[in-house]
């Protein structure tokens, strides 16, 4: 996809940089465009491959709907804890001094 980007190539083009059979490559390909993200054209023995980048666009932007959701409700929940943060923190370590005392009563440590 990344090099569809940059514009039209042949399978044998975008096969080229790994080390995958043609057939592997192919079988990537029309998983592809079985997903609306590319179009393949027979030109002569060539088979040249187009990125269609619609699909992806509307995947993003439906991602986006849920980051800014999602960012939000983060938001929100950073503020709460910051709000009860001091008064759970102190009424933790009230809890934690006075176990830790009534722990050494009882082994008879002062």
């Amino acid at each position: 996809m990344e090099r569809l980007s940059h514009g039209d190539s042949s399978v044998t083009e975008l096969a080229e940089p790994f080390d995958v059979s043609l057939p592997a490559i192919s079988k990537q390909l029309r998983v592809l465009e079985r997903a609306g993200l590319l179009v393949q054209q027979k030109d002569g023995r060539v088979r040249r491959c187009h990125l269609e980048a619609q699909p992806m666009k509307a995947a993003v932007d439906w991602i986006g709907q849920y980051q800014r959701f999602w960012d939000n409700q983060l938001e929100s929940l950073a503020a709460y804890l910051e709000d009860i943060a001091p008064e759970e923190y102190q009424t933790e370590a009230d809890t934690e001094t006075q176990q830790t005392d009534s722990n050494d009563l009882e082994r008879g440590i002062s």
